[in-house]
């Protein structure tokens, strides 16, 4: 039983090395080497595993189409520990993927309680943020997406109590709704495709959302038509719940292929020539052809105050609308990598790696490596004091917000007409 990752709660503790092990998510570094150009969140070691990720990296290699989905739960307002997904999927985007954007307002109504009429407040200031920061392509609320419901229903007919017992922990005491809200999440997944077309997806998430992700391609694996096998001398087709016609068409489709009672092998042609094949048979004879998902696992940044970031701890993030006194009140009382007193500072230098301030930077703060590179020689050599690298922090991240919050702002009319 795997219920220990909760991806509804607000105190996440992932052991990464565990995870990787238990689950099969594999390291980032090998794949990202494919991509012409490897993004900063990749480099600076922020997203750390993937689920075939190769797909991905050769779609954008090769100029071929793929989706990029994430979802966001309006339970509050957006704020720092948002940002990384939000960045991720606009780099995507403009790595030629199709974007789309899930307001999942059906979850926050499930699982927090938040009333329909606060989900489209919070949704609208999520997608503010988004349009901000340079998304382009679809985005939805699950309560107003008919098709996604549809396919919801869909997918439903393939999981039953015991999984979702045994992925997420799920009771006697669990609502229906919650697990309504989990099916809608995996037909968010797998909209894009329905949407436009079976193409390798993207979701980046944090590790804690792992459980999605498997049930997702999980269930996708279950609403194909067919399996395409590699037996080495020859490609099997294997029905699955295929209908009659469409094993024929196979077998129409691979002269000299041989059809046996429930499989049609192929011989003298690639896998991947095969699969495509396959797949425009599932669609014409009423399948949905999907591609599994594909994933990238990004790690948590920690609060201002270390531990956890967490909505539930003000002190530990900072909004986008937030004021300025808020925000330096906030970034000078952040947790530090320094020693107990300046002469130590001086002597020993700080720790950035232990630094709030340090990973704010990291992640979000200073886009140039160079930059970042001197940051942290600065801090170590004791040459920088946290006081001082404080207040610079604080600049870029007044200039950032303020950046922000102007295309915030423009882009108001884009998220209005959601």
């Amino acid at each position: 039983m795997h219920s220990e990752v909760n991806p509804w709660s607000n105190n996440q503790t992932v052991d990464v090395d565990r995870l990787f092990a238990e689950f099969g998510i594999e390291p980032v570094s090998e794949v990202a080497r494919r991509l012409p150009e490897v993004p900063s969140f990749m480099r600076r070691g922020i997203v750390v595993g993937h689920r075939d990720y190769n797909l991905v990296a050769d779609a954008i290699r090769n100029r071929t189409p793929f989706h990029v989905l994430t979802g966001f739960m309006p339970s509050g307002l957006p704020h720092l520990g948002h940002l990384m997904v939000m960045k991720e999927v606009v780099w995507h985007v403009r790595q030629g993927g199709n974007g789309y954007v899930a307001v999942a307002d059906r979850e926050a109504h499930a699982v927090r309680g938040i009333s329909w009429e606060k989900c489209r407040e919070y949704g609208k200031e999520y997608l503010k943020a988004l349009y901000a920061l340079g998304f382009e392509g679809k985005t939805y609320y699950q309560s107003r997406n008919d098709r996604l419901k549809d396919l919801a229903f869909e997918a439903s007919t393939k999981v039953n109590f015991s999984e979702l017992a045994a992925i997420y922990g799920f009771g006697p005491e669990t609502s229906l709704s919650h697990a309504v809200s989990v099916i809608t999440q995996v037909a968010d997944i797998l909209f894009p495709q329905l949407d436009a077309g079976p193409a390798p997806t993207i979701v980046p998430v944090g590790l804690d959302q792992d459980p999605h992700i498997r049930l997702t391609r999980d269930v996708a694996y279950k609403l194909r038509q067919f399996t395409v096998e590699d037996r080495g001398d020859h490609i099997s087709v294997r029905s699955k719940n295929a209908p009659e016609e469409a094993l024929e068409a196979v077998h129409r489709t691979f002269p000299g292929s041989k059809k046996y009672a429930g499989h049609v092998d192929v011989t003298g042609l690639p896998q991947a020539r095969v699969e495509d094949a396959v797949r425009e048979i599932e669609i014409a004879h009423g399948g949905f052809g999907f591609y599994l998902p594909s994933s990238t696992y990004h790690i948590f940044m920690p609060g201002l105050q270390g531990g956890k970031m967490s909505s539930s701890v003000p002190e530990s993030s900072f909004g986008f609308y937030e004021s300025d006194k808020s925000i330096r009140k906030k970034v000078m009382a952040a947790k530090t990598g320094g020693r107990m007193t300046l002469e130590e500072q001086k002597r020993l230098g700080g720790e950035p790696d232990a630094c709030s301030v340090y990973l704010l930077n990291l992640f979000h703060m200073l886009e140039d490596d160079v930059e970042l590179a001197d940051l942290r020689r600065r801090c170590e050599s004791g040459e920088l004091t946290c006081g001082q690298c404080k207040k610079e922090t604080l600049e870029r991240v007044q200039a950032f917000l303020s950046e922000l919050r102007d295309k915030m702002d423009s882009v108001e009319h884009l998220a209005e007409e959601v």
